[in-house]
């Protein structure tokens, strides 16, 4: 997948500025795609000048004037050929679980230490889903809004980052656990082998 099509799948909502681009993928598209503001200012000029969306200028009042984007019917082509396409496996390259791969042979305070730290920040990602769930629903429970509401689809990838965010949180936090008490159990040996 390209970020180009992050972007449209992102623009299906309606006309929307680079920066409130910006706090949907924030918020809406983080948990599948990440893309810095200059990449998606960027990607919107590419977009664009395909013909892809299309940008209007909106002239405000006592604040910089704003350009807005849409997706156009060729944006709605393209996606429709991503969507038909195969789908590639998830690739995962995640530098803290390469550090728990190899902490047995580190000292391992500092990974229980980064493995809470992202369990916070998890808890954190995952606390958004849930209220951005609840947004998209409206006053419609779960399964009365996934059979009758209007867009599902941000409301199954929006799950599925849920899922993801709840997965990591809690493999974050077990971990942690597990290393903390190997080494409480290391440091009990060590000091009942140690002469007194």
């Amino acid at each position: 997948m390209a970020l180009r099509h992050a972007v449209l799948a992102a623009l299906l909502d309606g006309e929307h500025s680079g920066y409130q681009l910006t706090k949907i993928f924030d918020v809406g598209v983080s948990n599948f795609w990440y893309a810095a503001p200059q990449q998606l200012y960027s990607e919107l000029t590419r977009l664009e000048s395909d013909g892809l969306i299309s940008g209007r200028e909106v002239v405000q009042r006592g604040r910089p004037n704003k350009r807005v984007f849409t997706v156009t019917r060729a944006g709605i082509d393209e996606l429709a050929a991503f969507a038909a396409a195969p789908g590639r496996p998830l690739l995962i390259r995640d530098d803290l679980a390469v550090k728990v791969h190899a902490v047995d042979l580190l000292d391992p305070a500092p990974v229980i230490e980064q493995l809470r730290e992202r369990a916070r920040e998890a808890a954190a990602k995952l606390a958004l889903f849930e209220r951005t769930l609840v947004h998209l629903r409206g006053e419609l429970d779960e399964e009365s809004f996934l059979r009758h509401g209007d867009r599902v689809g941000p409301y199954l990838s929006c799950l599925a980052g849920c899922r993801l965010e709840r997965e990591m949180r809690d493999w974050c936090l077990s971990t942690a656990r597990t290393l903390g008490e190997r080494a409480a159990r290391a440091r009990i040996r060590t000091a009942e082998g140690s002469p007194e």
